[in-house]
């Protein structure tokens, strides 16, 4: 069984941590990942677009469970923080960080085009080392809060 713990994580110097998931990498983990995100992330009262969070999530963590590498048993870490008035998202799996990279996937291809749609929805993202060894890969959406 997959963890969801509200509330739980690390924080930093202004950073707020407001949700902890992990998760199996199976398909039907991206699904549950925007369940349990909606669920945790409503009392909170953002005011960005929940759904642009979503697929944002959607596609992060579809890459995770695609790309993540070990040779045991392994799960997809996500992260949500408040910081200020910036929401940010972190996802973790134990690929190399050096594997991730946005490309311009063609028209004919079915795949390739989560990093572009994380690129266009969020202010920012990110890739590079987890702290838990492996990847992180994350987006920011900023003034997620008035």
């Amino acid at each position: 069984m997959d963890d969801v713990m509200d509330g739980y994580g690390e924080a930093g110097a202004g950073r707020t941590s407001l949700g902890v998931m992990t998760l199996h990498p199976l398909p039907e983990s991206v699904p549950r990942a925007r369940r349990w995100f909606r669920k945790f992330i409503a009392p909170y009262g953002i005011a960005c677009s929940l759904d642009d969070c979503l697929l944002m999530l959607s596609e992060l963590v579809t890459n995770a469970i695609l790309y993540g590498q070990a040779k045991g048993e392994w799960r997809v870490r996500v992260e949500w923080w408040r910081d200020g008035t910036s929401l940010r998202v972190d996802v973790h799996n134990p690929g190399l960080p050096d594997k991730v990279r946005m490309r311009q996937a063609a028209a004919d291809e079915a795949h390739g085009r989560g990093l572009c749609l994380v690129s266009a929805l969020a202010d920012s993202w990110h890739a590079g080392p987890s702290r838990f060894g492996g990847t992180m890969v994350s987006f920011v959406v900023a003034d997620a809060w008035p």
